[in-house]
């Protein structure tokens, strides 16, 4: 895997530091660990959203579907200033607003509570939707999953739903890290594509290529991209 990062070694390396403070119990690390540089790429270069407007009508909204191990998220979070890095030590424990999942209701810049597989798609296709008829067009809604959340239905109507009603701001991040019990014939991209998406696929680590993907036009379409990462061991 060829990888061309625009993350510099000073930011690896404080978001490296931001992890280490988390040492509450977490059985999903790989989880972890596989979302970090897309998340990296979307927060510091991509998403219109900072801690001065997460309650902003305008704002763009990133909705964290893979929540079950949320540990790079919360780095991030903290590294862009959405969140005290003060609270990262109490990851996981009973007080901490740290879950292993992610609450909305706790965290500034949260959009929705996950972990449970396959609701983050429908909920984005929802909020688009909300925003359309509030005459909100600018905002975009961006939602990242992983590629074992196609295993499930409710994912599948979102898809086929999504296309044909044209839903532009909405934007879905794949982290195929191949976990997925049941794939997809002619990979991942190809089923969003057969349902009329813009659909790309990455190298998960390369950050330019990320960027251009996250960028790239896709008019009067809904946009997916899969960034591949290495196998879930």
């Amino acid at each position: 895997m060829t990888t061309t990062e625009t993350i510099t070694p000073a930011h690896r390396r404080e978001l490296n530091r931001l992890l280490a403070l988390m040492t509450g119990d977490e059985k999903h690390g790989p989880a972890a660990t596989s979302t970090l540089d897309a998340l990296w790429v979307l927060y510091d270069r991509v998403l219109r959203v900072s801690p001065g407007t997460v309650e902003a009508p305008e704002r763009d909204r990133f909705l964290l579907s893979k929540g079950h191990g949320p540990m790079a998220y919360y780095a991030v979070l903290a590294a862009k200033g959405f969140l005290s890095e003060d609270l990262l030590p109490g990851f996981g424990s009973y007080d901490s607003p740290l879950g292993h999942h992610p609450d909305g209701t706790l965290l500034p810049g949260v959009e929705i509570g996950s972990g449970s597989l396959g609701h983050g798609l429908p909920l984005a296709v929802g909020s688009v939707l909300g925003l359309r008829a509030r005459g909100l067009t600018g905002p975009r809604v961006w939602v990242l999953i992983g590629d074992a959340e196609l295993d499930e239905g409710s994912n599948h109507e979102a898809i086929a739903y999504a296309g044909p009603a044209g839903l532009e701001q909405l934007h879905t991040l794949v982290i195929d890290n191949t976990s997925a019990t049941h794939g997809w014939p002619g990979g991942i991209a190809s089923r969003f594509e057969a349902a009329g998406w813009s659909a790309e696929t990455v190298d998960g680590r390369d950050h330019e290529a990320m960027y251009a993907a996250f960028t790239a036009p896709h008019a009067g379409r809904p946009r997916a991209v899969v960034a591949r990462v290495e196998p879930k061991p």
